[in-house]
C-alpha cells in the first residue's frame, strides 16, 4: 500500500500490480495531479464511471481515450474540493482488480456526499489502465449529501 493521506485502506493488500495501480490512481485524484493520473491510463483506456448511462455520461458509452479520459476529469474530478477514499474490501487476481470502497467528496461550498461503489480495474501489458469501471447508483450519492 502506498502512503497517502487521501486513501484509508482497510482491505487485503498483497502484491498485485492491479491494486497497486488502482492505489496510485486514488492518491493522484487525491493530491489533484491530474498529469500523473493521466499517465497511469494506456492511450486508448475506456473509464466508465458511473457504468451505464448518467449525468457524466447520458449515453453511458464511457469515456474514451486519454482526451476523453481528461476530459472526464476536468468536468468530474476537478470542481472537488477534497476526496477521500475508503476501501473496505479489494479482489485482485493478476491484471485485475476490484475494490468495495466508499469515496468521500467535499465541494468548494462545503456540501459533502459519500459514493458506496465497487470499481473495477484492468492493466495492459505495460501494467497501466486500459480499463477502469466504477458502479455505484447516483441516487444513492444524491440521497448521501449534507449541506454546511
Amino acid at each position: 500500500m502506498i502512503e497517502s493521506e487521501f486513501i484509508t485502506w482497510n482491505a487485503p493488500d498483497g502484491e498485485n500490480p492491479a491494486r497497486a495501480a488502482s492505489q496510485r490512481s486514488y492518491d493522484a485524484v487525491g493530491r489533484k495531479a491530474k498529469d500523473e493520473w493521466l499517465a497511469l491510463f494506456t492511450e486508448d483506456a475506456l473509464l466508465e464511471d458511473p457504468v451505464g448511462p448518467s449525468f457524466f455520461d447520458p449515453e453511458g458509452k464511457g469515456h474514451r481515450g486519454r482526451d476523453g479520459v481528461g476530459t472526464f476529469w476536468d468536468t468530474v474530478i476537478a470542481p472537488v474540493k477534497r476526496f477521500h477514499f475508503t476501501v473496505h474490501d479489494s479482489f485482485a487476481n493478476g491484471i485485475h482488480c476490484a475494490n468495495v470502497a466508499t469515496f468521500s467528496t467535499e465541494l468548494d461550498d462545503g456540501t459533502l456526499a459519500d459514493t458506496d461503489l465497487v470499481s473495477v480495474y484492468r492493466l495492459d501489458g505495460s501494467g497501466r489502465i486500459e480499463l477502469m469501471r466504477a458502479y455505484w447508483e447516483v441516487e444513492r450519492t444524491l440521497a448521501s449529501i449534507r449541506k454546511p
